[in-house]
This record gives structure tokens, C-alpha cells and sequence, in this order.
């Protein structure tokens, strides 16, 4: 296609997404804090190398996608004393996949473009974050301009399934704040229903069966619960840690626009007070042995069926 890439964070996600480019023939530089995951990666994927040390290691790049902590991460990386903003072409697109503030978004868009480098926001969603390395991945964007976000787009159509341009530039880290936000209220829903369920003398694995064909179904009925809470395996590969980044964030919107509601505030504080019993890097599945804690009670262990199998036949 003859775009060169540049690709910064190689974690789990990151590197799952990463490997669809060479695939979709671009050529690929890669950069990460672990060299030796850097190394692994580009020993794995054709066309792709390590950036060279140093903030000159992305000069020959047009497209450069950072898969980073947090927006205070990105900004480091970029603008930081040992920046690479300054090393980059005129006319860089930036896109940022990370689950960042739209806010700081917004901040740093405008520093980038008094230097004539342009930033895409651009975070994923997914069901599977192991499954982004098939390119079934959602990807929410933020951009301010048409030709930018077309100049973008071959390179966001090789990491994902779906391209949903939301808006202006941190419209896409908004989306994805507000669906963490909807998923983690849905979890503790959820986690109540399941409690109270046993306690009445309902089976918590038969009720996953009835919720997901029924209205309550969604996303943790379908699969973080029923394929790893309820069976104790705890590998949906979402960190509670990051999923409580996500919920501060939405609550930090809510409050930037002045609606006043009770539920961010709620959801955040019971990821809070989870966060304070589970260990730092627990899946976010595991928020379950909280409320099990709470209610004095184990919640019966099974593998739901995952469909009507259960069910009376007529």
C-alpha cells in the first residue's frame, strides 16, 4: 500500500492489532518499553522492524498508532523531553487507540497541530481483546477534519471490522468511555441479580441461560460472566484496574457536561472498593468475589449452556 507505520505499545491488545498491518501490507515499525516483546514481534510478523533507539526512531513513518496506558502515557511519549514529535514528518497522523481522557484528547490535538501533525482519536472496542488480532475489532474515531480521517482510514480498516467516525477529535475516547460506563453499570446490576437470585433459591447459572434470551441479556451475561466469572476462570483479558480507568474517566464527562446523575459515581465506587480487596492485576471478572464478600455466600459454580439447551422443550 506503500504507507510506512509506526506502531508504539505491544501489549496484549496492542500487539494483537498490530499484527494486521503487515498482513495488510503495510510496512511496519514497532516500539515498546519491554525490548525483548519487541523483538518477539517483529521476529513473528513479515515486513516489520524495531524502531531504532532514540526520539529519531519514527522519522520516516506516515501513519504512527500508539496502544498506550493513558492519555498522560501518550503525551510523554509524544511531547515529552525525549519526545518524538519533533523527529516526525510534517503532516503525521497520529492515532491514538488508547483508552485516554477526551479531554486531554482535545489538549493535546491542539499542541500536535502547531506542529503540523494531526490527531486521530481512535480506541477499540472488542469482545475478545485476544480475538483483535483477526480484525473483528470496533473502533470508535475522533477527527476533525474529512481528508484526515481518509487519509487514516486504510490503516484503521486493517486493525478492525467496524470504523465508526463519532465526530471531532475526542468524540471516539468519549464513546469508548460511555460503553466501559454502560458495561461496568451492566456488571454490577448483574453481580446483585446473581446474589439475590441464590439467596431466593434461584440457580445463578440456569438464570445466565434465562437472561441471554430474555431482555436483561448483555454483554457480561453473553460471555465475561457466563465464560469466565460463573466457571471461576477469571481470563476475560480485561484488568478490573483498567475498566475503573475507564468508569473515573466517564464520570469526569458527566461532570464536564453538568448531568447530574447518581449512577457514575455509584459504579465508581464499588470498582473502588473492589480494587481495595482484589489483587492489583485481577480481571475484571473477579469483581464478583466482591459482592459474594458482601452477601456472606459462594455463588454456585457451573458453566452456563450458553443457550436454550436448559429450557423445557415443547
Amino acid at each position: 500500500m506503500g504507507l510506512t507505520v509506526g506502531y508504539i505499545g505491544l501489549g496484549k491488545a496492542g500487539a494483537s492489532m498490530a499484527s494486521n498491518l503487515p498482513r495488510a501490507g503495510f510496512k511496519l515499525i514497532v516500539r515498546d518499553a519491554d525490548p525483548e516483546r519487541e523483538r518477539a514481534f517483529a521476529d513473528a510478523n513479515p515486513n516489520t522492524t524495531v524502531a531504532s533507539a532514540g526520539p529519531d526512531g519514527f522519522k520516516d513513518v506516515d501513519v504512527l498508532v500508539t496502544m498506550l496506558p493513558q492519555g498522560r502515557v501518550v503525551r510523554e511519549v509524544i511531547l515529552g523531553d525525549h519526545g518524538i514529535a519533533s523527529h516526525l514528518k510534517k503532516g503525521t497522523i497520529i492515532i491514538d487507540t488508547s483508552s485516554s481522557s477526551p479531554f486531554d484528547t482535545r489538549s493535546l490535538g491542539t499542541d500536535l497541530e502547531s506542529r503540523d501533525l494531526v490527531l486521530i482519536d481512535s480506541p477499540v472496542t472488542q469482545a475478545h481483546l485476544h480475538d483483535t488480532d483477526t480484525g473483528d475489532a470496533t473502533l470508535m474515531v475522533g477527527c476533525n477534519d474529512q481528508t484526515s480521517f481518509d487519509r487514516a482510514l486504510p490503516v484503521l480498516q486493517a486493525m478492525a471490522k467496524y470504523v465508526f467516525h463519532m465526530g471531532k477529535l475526542g468524540a471516539g475516547h468519549a464513546m469508548k468511555t460511555l460503553n466501559n460506563y454502560i458495561s461496568a453499570a451492566s456488571i454490577v446490576a448483574l453481580s446483585d441479580a446473581l446474589v439475590t437470585g441464590q439467596k431466593f433459591g434461584l440457580d445463578p447459572v440456569q438464570m445466565i441461560d434465562v437472561l441471554n434470551v430474555g431482555t436483561g441479556r448483555n454483554f457480561s451475561t453473553t460471555d465475561s460472566y457466563q465464560s469466565d466469572a460463573l466457571p471461576r476462570k477469571y481470563a476475560s483479558g480485561f484488568q478490573l484496574a483498567l475498566l475503573i480507568k475507564d468508569v473515573g474517566i466517564a464520570k469526569s464527562v458527566f461532570e464536564h457536561e453538568g448531568f447530574e446523575t447518581e449512577m457514575p459515581g455509584l459504579v465508581n465506587r464499588y470498582f473502588q472498593e473492589a480494587m481495595g480487596i482484589l489483587k492489583p492485576d485481577a480481571d475484571h471478572t473477579e469483581l464478583l468475589k466482591m459482592w459474594e464478600r458482601r452477601a456472606g455466600l459462594e455463588l454456585k459454580t457451573g458453566q452456563p449452556c450458553g443457550d436454550t439447551a436448559a429450557a423445557v422443550k415443547k
